[in-house]
C-alpha cells in the first residue's frame, strides 16, 4: 500500500489541485455553474476508482454526488459523507495567493477548500484507489458528498429521508474535522450545535443628515451595538434568559479528563496573534471551546463605509449572529429564546427584525463502539501512537440528523489542524495530512470489517 501511495502521491496532489481550482462557493449564486462543475469533477473521479451506480442526485439546490461499491451484502457497509462546496473567499485582498489558484508552499496546499472539505474528501477517493491496488475492499462502501454544507445542508435531510434504503449502512465515516497536531493524533467525539441569525434594526425611513437630526432620533447602528453588547455580562456569560437551562454540566472528573488534552494557552495565543485568552469566566480554554455554549457576531454593517466622510444617520443596521450549542440544548429552543430576547430589548425608537438561518444539534459520539476502536487502531498504526478523544468546537449538523433518520453513529476521522485557517484567508492543508489520511483510511476499513466479522 505504501509503495503505491508513494509512487502516485504527486498525481494525487495534482488531481486535488485541479479540483481546488473550481470555485464551488455555494453561498454566492454567481458561482452556481462552478458548483456544478465541481460536482461533475468528483463524479468522474468516483468512476475512475471503481465506484458503481455513480450519479449526481438532484435536490432543490445543489446536487449530491453518490457512488457505491457493494462487494458482498453480508459484509458491513460504511457510508462516507463529505461536502464539495466551499466558503466564500472574501476578503480576497488578504490572501497571499489567489484563493482559487492553488499553490504548495512550505509543504502546505494553499487554496479555499484545501482542508474544508475538498482535501479531506479527496483522501477518501484516493484511499479507494489505494485499496483497489492492495487486495481490494474489505467491506461495502457508499459515498455521499453534498454541495450545500456551507449554507446549512437544507436539502440533505430531505434527500436522506427519501433515500433511506439507498443509504442503508452500519456506520457513517466523516473527515471534516481536525486533530491536535501532526505528532498528536486525535479523534473528535463531540461537536457543538448551531443557531444562526441575521438581525435588522430600522430607524428613520431614510438616511438622515447627522447634523440636522443627530441627537433627536435613534441611530440604528448605535442601537444595534448597544443591543449586541448587552448579550454578555462582565463575566462573558450570555444574558439571554433561560439560555443555560438545559446545558449539560460535566462532573469535576469529566472536566479533569477533558483537560488532559495537550494544550498550551501560550501557544494558542501565539498562533492567532493575541495577548491573552478571553471567554466565559470559570472555564479553561479547552472547556470554552468544547463544552460551553457561545454567542458571537459574525458580521455587522450599516451606514457609509466608503472612502472619505459622509455624515449620515443610517436608516438600517444589520448583523449576523451565531450561537454554538452544547448537549441538551436544541437549535429550535435557542432560536426562539434569542428571537424573543432580541426583540424585547429593542428601544422604542427602532423596529427589529430577526431572521433565523440554519441550525444544527450538538452531538457526542460513542468511544466504546467497534467503529471508534477501528479508527483509533488505524491512527495508531500510521501515527505510531494512540489518538486522544477530543471535543470539537465546530458544528456538523448532519451528524445528529444521521442518527435520528438513519439510526447510525458517526466516526469523525479528520486530519486537519486548527492552524489550517479554514473559513479564513490563506486556508491551507498540509501535504503530510493529505497523504497520511490516504494511508490511514484503508486501515479503518480493514479493522472495522475484521471486528464486525468477529
Amino acid at each position: 500500500m505504501a509503495s503505491y501511495l508513494e509512487q502516485n502521491q504527486q498525481r494525487f496532489l495534482t488531481e486535488l489541485i485541479d479540483w481546488l481550482r473550481i470555485p464551488s462557493v455555494s453561498a454566492d449564486p454567481k458561482f452556481h455553474g462552478d458548483v456544478l462543475k465541481a460536482a461533475e469533477y468528483l463524479k468522474a473521479r468516483f468512476l475512475e476508482v471503481g465506484l458503481e451506480n455513480v450519479e449526481l442526485c438532484p435536490t432543490a439546490g445543489n446536487p449530491i454526488v453518490y457512488g457505491e461499491k457493494i462487494i458482498d451484502p453480508a459484509l458491513p457497509t460504511v457510508l462516507v459523507y463529505g461536502h464539495y462546496d466551499v466558503q466564500p473567499a472574501d476578503p480576497y485582498e488578504l490572501w497571499d495567493s489567489p484563493p482559487f489558484e492553488p499553490v504548495i508552499k512550505d509543504e502546505k496546499i494553499y487554496a479555499r477548500g484545501a482542508c474544508d472539505d475538498k482535501g479531506q474528501v479527496y483522501m477518501h477517493v484516493k484511499a479507494l484507489e489505494v485499496m483497489n491496488q492492495d487486495g481490494g475492499l474489505p467491506c461495502n462502501i457508499k459515498v455521499m458528498i453534498e454541495g450545500e454544507e456551507e449554507i446549512g445542508s437544507n436539502n440533505l435531510g430531505i434527500f436522506v429521508r427519501a433515500n433511506k434504503e439507498k443509504l442503508k449502512a452500519d456506520v457513517i465515516l466523516i473527515s471534516d474535522t481536525g486533530m491536535l497536531a501532526n505528532d498528536e493524533p486525535s479523534i473528535e467525539v463531540g461537536l457543538r450545535g448551531l443557531s444562526y441569525h441575521e438581525v435588522e434594526v430600522t430607524g428613520p425611513n431614510r438616511d438622515l443628515h447627522s447634523g440636522l437630526y443627530g441627537g433627536a432620533v435613534a441611530n440604528p447602528i448605535n442601537v444595534l451595538c448597544k443591543m449586541i453588547a448587552s448579550l454578555h455580562d462582565e463575566n462573558n456569560h450570555i444574558t439571554i434568559p433561560e439560555f443555560y437551562n438545559n446545558v449539560a454540566v460535566l462532573t469535576d472528573d469529566e472536566r479533569a479528563e477533558l483537560n488532559r488534552v495537550p494544550h498550551s494557552d501560550d501557544e494558542f495565543k501565539k498562533s492567532i496573534g493575541l495577548p491573552d485568552t478571553y471567554g466565559e469566566q470559570g472555564y479553561t480554554t479547552v472547556e470554552r471551546i468544547g463544552i460551553r455554549p457561545t454567542l458571537d457576531v459574525n458580521g455587522i454593517w450599516g451606514g457609509y463605509t466608503g472612502e472619505g466622510a459622509k455624515t449620515v444617520i443610517a436608516s438600517k443596521a444589520y448583523a449576523k449572529i451565531s450561537m454554538r450549542l452544547v448537549p441538551n440544548q436544541t437549535s429550535e429552543e435557542i432560536t426562539q429564546l434569542f428571537q424573543q430576547h432580541f426583540e424585547r430589548i429593542a428601544p422604542s425608537g427602532v423596529t427589529v427584525k430577526v431572521k433565523p438561518h440554519h441550525g444544527g444539534e450538538p452531538v457526542v459520539t460513542p468511544t466504546d463502539s467497534v467503529a471508534y476502536k477501528a479508527a483509533a487502531d488505524a491512527m495508531e498504526t500510521t501515527f505510531g501512537k494512540r489518538p486522544i478523544p477530543t471535543r470539537g468546537g465546530g458544528s456538523i449538523p448532519i451528524v445528529a440528523m444521521f442518527k435520528s433518520e438513519l439510526g447510525l453513529d458517526t466516526v469523525l476521522l479528520g486530519f486537519g489542524l486548527d492552524s489550517d485557517a479554514i473559513h479564513s484567508p490563506n486556508e491551507h492543508y498540509g501535504v503530510f495530512n493529505f497523504l497520511k489520511g490516504i494511508e490511514t483510511i484503508p486501515h479503518f476499513y480493514r479493522n472495522y470489517a475484521a471486528a464486525v466479522k468477529g
